[in-house]
């Protein structure tokens, strides 16, 4: 996986960025997660858990 920085827009002379985790395609059918599927994401003793909603 990897994480990547975007410039999501610029306003007033300054960047907005987002960020963006790519996720192999094999791990998204094994989880069974469609396209638009909802998401619930939280922070776990410093770790990043992204279940289906």
């Amino acid at each position: 996986m990897k994480l990547q920085k975007q410039l999501s827009r610029k306003y007033e002379g300054k960047d907005y960025a987002k960020y963006v985790i790519v996720i192999k395609p094999t791990y998204i059918e094994q989880l069974g997660w469609k396209k638009s599927d909802e998401l619930k994401v939280e922070v776990k003793d410093n770790k990043l858990v992204i279940e289906k909603d």
